[in-house]
């Protein structure tokens, strides 16, 4: 049972071996370009979420600035 197994693999390898690679079809700068992933969206949502977050701290900042200065 060990030996065919072994002999088949063997031509298995053997077929293989011999065969140049296959050319590349698409072009250097092509395969470089990025690809879009699942999570580019949510990247996108957490990125709007920062700057909403930011504007509203900004907004806090000046109104406590004015309720500071108007309790003066």
């Amino acid at each position: 049972m060990k030996r065919p197994a072994l002999m088949l693999c063997a031509c298995l390898l053997a077929a293989c071996s011999g065969k140049p690679p296959a050319p590349m079809s698409q072009p250097a700068a092509a395969s470089t370009a990025r690809v879009a992933t699942p999570w580019d969206d949510l990247k996108k949502d957490e990125q709007r979420a920062r700057d909403v977050q930011k504007a509203v701290d900004k907004q806090a900042d000046q109104q406590r600035q004015q309720i500071d200065a108007a309790s003066q």
